[in-house]
């Protein structure tokens, strides 16, 4: 092997932040289905398929399974770590276990590096904006890798040199930045200058950047055309070809053996999600170098201590990987598009963030002036927030307010001490870079960031008069829209951000709607809210049904709390009206409570709604305040009546005329619409009725797939993949558990039999995943007891055999899943 030839691949893995900035979670999104959001579905398609990639044979089986950030330098965006970590935990723990497993194959130096905490332009943050998130995303790090980082990856590769000495001043040792941003480079000692600029620069080796403080910081430029040609030139189509691609651009004819370094940066999302499968080019391609002789695999740290830099250089100021210099896709018309709308404009970015300003200039006041109140040093406590937003335990949180408050603080104080520093948070939050990307200011990440804004601007005023949302609409309306219906951003405020913002009310109608349908325990959670139900009654009378109850809200992150009384009556279907409201005392509740329970008990519902209204007063609540996560479950509910009426009247037309549509197929007469309809939807609900059963009727399954040949049905593909997968992936953990249960293997093998006949074809990675532990774990174990004569176990590698083809996995001596 090549001594001083080495290869680098990173991966920049980032999805902009999509939880709801009131309840603290990705809340369902259509567009994503069958996922439940778009976070769910790029981790599924990507960050998951990277924990654990394949590697084919010529045949395209698969020969092992390998974790490719073992092998990859890489960095996560805190915040989707954060996400992953709560609802992937299985690709969060195999992304942490790759990185120490990366420090013994690295010399000591891990694969992952850190990245500024949630993805702003830094050069365009004030400095203070620009320490604190250095300081958190290094605290990220270290809460999650459980080391000190050594590099950090820079939003869209945004920097000046402001910038790197904030990086510098908190023990950054390197960041990766394009090959256009370099301005100046010269050997270490020389004098003169040589011109860098249009990507001059030699990508494979690191510079040294000294800056006007007397600090330094070490820069890699990427490799442009090769990290280019991922995304357009089909590279992770083969792997081969993408190895030979990159040990390519190393001087293998070099007498002198100097170290070079060949070097790429991407977003991670390349290797799966924007190129399907591209996971499998990567394991392939880091497959092919690490057993080749041409050169060796490395990470950046590895590679500084071993060689480090002989040049230094100079940036061009205020420049990102994706835009012009000055950074004008952040801050102004003309600077970039997606090329969706060529000509549309957006002349709606500068006046964005001259909002965004605007409003981060008021609350450094107002943060200012209330926190000196309560602790010594303001922003060291902002810089030092990380810890609770990593951890929002009670015994956290309360172990944070007594070690910074200057005095024992009573439980109002408290509360406004946890809302300055979440205005801070959501003041930095509002700046996420995805908001200027895109073409609209409309569109769905420029109105996440005015989310966030339109929350700080709540807590401000929740913690004095001053009406922070007046002037910030007003430098809405000089953001221009590119959609008539709209005109300006201030009128999509007015329609998708003031309907989403949430008080305590809302949270109480919420749980007090949602429990006519879902039962409660007396002490639950509703979302980020703590939820304490001290009374509870509910009614029904036929269709309708009465709720009615007192229960204290608790918020976690700002320990604000709440008392209502509430009263909701449900009509049938979709059809709720009910109010909240504080508690006053015990005798207006009962008061309230018997005047609406006697009217319902009474079948006077018209003066139900009467006096609701008289209680309740303008606090009235429906169906439609519900989050959107519960308004799905309970609209599924309420239809399910309706739905299984129309599920039969469709099946008893198929069943009735059945024997007709087989006749018309063998006669080459095609089948009314209607009546093809009928068949292709009875069809595909039987099937989907049959995979969410816990256990699979054979019988029935195999009669559908008779019906299926006999009728040419057409499937519901996208949505019974999910759930023959999600049937799959289920059996396959019970049999990792149960290993020894040769009826469930063979159970397995006779439904994905099944499948196949129905033309799906199911993802099968966690399913091979599951498979090749049992591989790891029991093969050789059976096969050694067949070798002998057991019969029984001689059925086990018969079956699992099965299994192994059916999963298109091939069993070779060492086909083990690999870290």
């Amino acid at each position: 092997m090549s001594k001083n030839k080495f290869v680098c691949i990173h991966g920049h893995f980032y999805q902009p932040p999509r939880e709801n900035p009131w309840l603290n979670t990705v809340e369902v999104q259509d567009s994503a289905y069958p996922f439940h959001d778009w976070n769910e579905r790029i981790s599924s398609e990507c960050y998951s398929r990277n924990s654990a990639a394949r590697i084919l044979d010529g045949e395209g089986r698969i020969v092992d399974i390998v974790n490719n950030y073992s092998r990859m330098s890489f960095n996560f965006g805190p915040t989707l770590m954060q996400w992953m970590k709560n609802k992937d935990p299985e690709t969060y723990k195999a992304i942490l276990v790759a990185d120490k497993e990366s420090l013994k194959r690295f010399s000591g130096h891990g694969s992952a590096i850190a990245q500024s905490f949630n993805h702003i332009i830094m050069p365009l943050a004030n400095r203070r904006d620009k320490e604190t998130q250095v300081i958190w995303g290094i605290k990220d790090f270290e809460h999650r890798f459980k080391r000190k980082p050594e590099g950090m990856w820079l939003s869209e590769t945004a920097v000046n040199t402001d910038t790197l000495e904030v990086m510098a001043k908190y023990g950054i040792k390197f960041t990766i930045l394009s090959p256009y941003q370099a301005k100046n480079v010269r050997k270490i000692g020389e004098k003169e200058w040589i011109d860098a600029n249009g990507a001059k620069v030699d990508p494979r080796c690191p510079y040294l950047c000294k800056l006007p403080s007397g600090r330094k910081i070490n820069l890699f430029f990427y490799d442009g055309p090769v990290s280019q040609g991922i995304a357009f030139e089909g590279l992770l189509n083969n792997g081969k070809i993408f190895a030979d691609r990159l040990t390519g651009q190393l001087d293998m004819q070099d007498e002198t053996n100097t170290p070079q370094l060949m070097h790429i940066a991407t977003d991670g999302e390349t290797y799966g999600h924007h190129h399907r499968l591209g996971e499998m080019g990567l394991s392939y391609c880091l497959h092919h170098i690490e057993h080749n002789e041409e050169a060796n695999l490395t990470v950046y740290g590895e590679y500084l201590e071993k060689f480090p830099p002989e040049y230094e250089a100079q940036i061009i100021e205020n420049t990102a990987w994706s835009s012009t210099p000055h950074l004008e896709r952040w801050s102004e018309d003309g600077g970039g598009n997606t090329g969706g709308h060529p000509n549309w404009h957006q002349k709606w970015r500068k006046p964005l963030r001259e909002a965004f300003d605007w409003l981060r200039d008021e609350m450094i006041i107002f943060f200012e002036q209330e926190m000196n109140t309560l602790v010594r040093k303001p922003w060291d406590v902002r810089n030092a927030y990380i810890d609770v937003i990593l951890d929002r335990s009670r015994e956290n949180t309360e172990k944070f307010v007594k070690f910074h408050a200057k005095k024992p603080l009573s439980h109002k104080e408290q509360i406004k001490f946890f809302k300055l520093l979440e205005i801070q948070y959501h003041c930095m939050l509002m700046y996420t870079s995805c908001g200027w990307f895109f073409d609209e200011v409309t569109g769905i990440e420029t109105l996440q960031d005015i989310l966030y804004a339109a929350r700080a601007i709540q807590l401000a005023q929740d913690l004095g008069e001053k009406n922070y949302e007046k002037e910030f609409i007003r430098l809405l309306k000089k953001c221009p829209s590119n959609i008539p219906e709209y005109g300006n951003a201030a009128a999509a405020y007015e329609k998708f951000v003031k309907p989403s913002i949430v008080d305590m009310h809302r949270v109480g109608a919420h749980f007090a709607i949602s429990s006519l349908f879902f039962e409660y325990p007396e002490k639950s959670k509703v979302y980020s809210f703590d939820v304490d139900s001290e009374h509870y009654e509910f009614y029904e009378a036929g269709k309708y049904s009465l709720a009615i109850g007192k229960a204290k809200l608790t918020s976690e992150v700002s320990w604000e709390e709440n008392l209502i009384s509430y009263s909701i009556l449900h009509l049938g279907d979709h059809h709720l009206f009910g109010g909240v409201r504080e508690f006053n005392n015990e005798a207006s509740y009962e008061s309230m409570m018997n005047e609406i329970r006697d009217a319902f008990e009474k079948s006077r519902v018209h003066e139900v709604v009467v006096l609701m209204d008289k209680h309740f007063g303008n606090h009235n609540y429906s169906f439609w305040h519900l989050f959107k996560e519960d308004q799905k479950k309970i609209l599924d509910k309420v239809m399910g009546h309706t739905m299984k009426s129309i599920e039969s009247s469709f099946s008893d037309i198929y069943e009735d005329n059945y024997s007709l549509m087989q006749a018309m197929k063998e006669l080459g007469l095609t089948p009314p619409t209607p009546l093809k309809f009928c068949s292709d939807f009875t069809i595909n609900a039987k099937l989907e009725e049959i995979f969410k059963e816990d256990d699979i009727d054979y019988k029935e399954l195999n009669a559908i797939v008779e019906s299926f040949k006999r009728l040419e049905v057409k499937v519901n593909k996208v949505g019974l993949d999910f759930l023959a997968a999600k049937k799959i992936n289920g059996l396959m953990s019970r049999l990792k558990n149960s290993p020894e249960d040769v009826l469930l293997m063979s159970k397995i093998s006779k439904f994905m039999e099944a499948t196949k006949k129905v033309q799906l074809t199911p993802d099968l990675w966690q399913a091979q995943n599951f498979a090749f532990q049992l591989r790891r774990n029991n093969y050789q174990h059976y096969l050694e007891k067949s070798e002998i004569g057991d019969q029984e176990a001689t059925v086990w590698i018969d079956n699992f055999n099965e299994l192994f083809s059916h999963l298109n996995i091939k069993i070779t001596e060492g086909s083990l899943m690999a870290t």
